[in-house]
């Protein structure tokens, strides 16, 4: 090869051509191996592991675990806590249950339609003359206060706060420890689901279509905002209330004053207590939708049509949401787009709302729910998902053909000799 150099006219620098030339040929004959192989260029690609999967698992589908006859009707819907359930049952009987041993704990003689309230270890129980309060490891009595007020809406019971609310207009508060009243506060009409209460307020939807806040510690009157018509079940997240109301709104109030930050028109009443997560509210309405809210602007993220009518709010874990509707079974959904999830069906229509308890061994939480035959009867029934195969009786392969014993049995050749002609090799001696 022959090297010169050629002084660019404007740099005044030397250029050394032959380099140049070296480099096209190397090039070229790069580019024509690769043509004569054929061999594609390698690249790196990241290698996908299961590990590397980030998508939430889903709740659905669910298997059930075991079922438990009650043999008796509900007087009104069960209460749980961590591990146990609470069942009033026709003949003055209420029922505690051992969910996740699977056994009964005990009985006790008390009549009540309403719904109890369990936490701080007791079972609070509203009888005609009396308002009870059981342990819930034995149910023996706590303590007992005469009670002479019927009660328009189940109570609540937040931390050390136990709240009621009387067909005649009154929010009376009282110490869940010991039930000595705390205070009493009269409001223009009584409520119209149940009261919602925080750290430092408790709000109540009333039946002249106002929802109420008061102050936790004294009862004292903070601020009311006027829906078109009565609000129900009211949740409390942050500084923001979400509530559906009978004038086919879902509203979002500021906990501090009471304004609307938001309201969103649906095609018929709002039921149930919405659930929430860091973004996103969930709601059902009457026209057999489930929506999904932005939880700061309300903008509609998605909304999916019901097979069914609800009965209840809906139910949240992780990304999956479950409906309970009129039919025997519940809907799931998953919380990303509001796509179907899955299905269960139940052997009747739900009793009372589904439940989600934690069974440490299990890997997914326990699906509860209770329903009633046609005489009343009702039935417990828990559900989960598995990450087993379903195990199955073992049984013969269709068209499997009998291979027949052969006719000539193996023999005995007797001792086995060595083989002749064999001598011995003596290994290598040496490098």
């Amino acid at each position: 090869m022959r090297w010169f150099f050629k002084t660019t006219p404007r740099t005044g620098l030397a250029r050394c051509c032959g380099c140049y030339g070296v480099a096209a040929l190397v090039v070229a004959s790069c580019v024509s191996v690769a043509a004569q192989t054929g061999t594609p260029v390698s690249r790196q690609v990241k290698q996908k592991r299961s590990a590397d999967d980030k998508t939430p698992m889903q709740l659905f589908p669910v298997a059930k675990l075991w079922t438990l006859p009650l043999n008796n009707p509900l007087t009104a819907a069960p209460a749980y806590d961590e591990t146990r359930g609470f069942f009033p049952l026709e003949g003055d009987q209420l029922v505690a249950y051992d969910l996740v041993e699977r056994r009964r704990l005990w009985i006790a003689s008390i009549r009540t339609t309403v719904e109890p309230v369990v936490g701080n270890g007791l079972v609070l129980i509203f009888e005609p003359e009396a308002l009870v309060a059981l342990r819930v490891e034995d149910g023996t009595v706590a303590w007992k206060v005469p009670n002479a007020d019927d009660v328009a809406v189940p109570p609540a019971l937040e931390g050390e706060w136990l709240v009621t609310a009387t067909t005649e207009g009154d929010i009376v508060a009282r110490r869940a420890r010991d039930g000595a009243l705390v205070w009493r506060q009269h409001l223009d009409a009584p409520a119209h689901a149940r009261p919602e209460i925080t750290s430092t307020r408790i709000f109540v939807p009333t039946s002249d279509s106002v929802v109420v806040a008061l102050d936790s510690r004294t009862g004292m009157r903070l601020w009311g905002r006027k829906l078109g018509k009565p609000g129900n079940d009211i949740l409390a997240a942050g500084e923001r209330l979400y509530l559906g109301s009978e004038d086919r709104y879902f509203y979002c109030l500021n906990t501090r004053t009471g304004i609307v930050e938001w309201r969103w028109a649906t095609g018929a009443n709002v039921i149930g207590r919405p659930v929430v997560d860091d973004q996103t509210v969930y709601f059902v309405s009457l026209d057999n939708v489930l929506r999904a809210m932005n939880v700061s602007s309300g903008v509609q993220r998605w909304k999916t049509g019901l097979p069914v009518r609800p009965i209840a709010g809906p139910l949240k874990w992780s990304k999956t949401i479950v409906v309970t509707g009129t039919a025997a079974s519940l809907k799931a959904y998953n919380a990303a787009d509001g796509k179907s999830a899955g299905e269960v069906y139940t052997t009747s229509e739900l009793s009372a709302p589904p439940h989600l308890l934690t069974d440490p061994p299990l890997p997914f939480p326990v699906l509860v729910v209770v329903t009633s035959d046609i005489t009343g009867r009702a039935t417990v029934t828990a559900s989960t998902r598995t990450v087993e195969p379903e195990m199955t009786r073992i049984v013969s392969l269709p068209n499997a053909v009998a291979v027949p014993a052969p006719v000539d049995l193996p023999k005995d050749l007797g001792r086995v000799t060595p083989l002749p002609n064999l001598f011995q090799v003596s290994p290598a001696v040496g490098p």
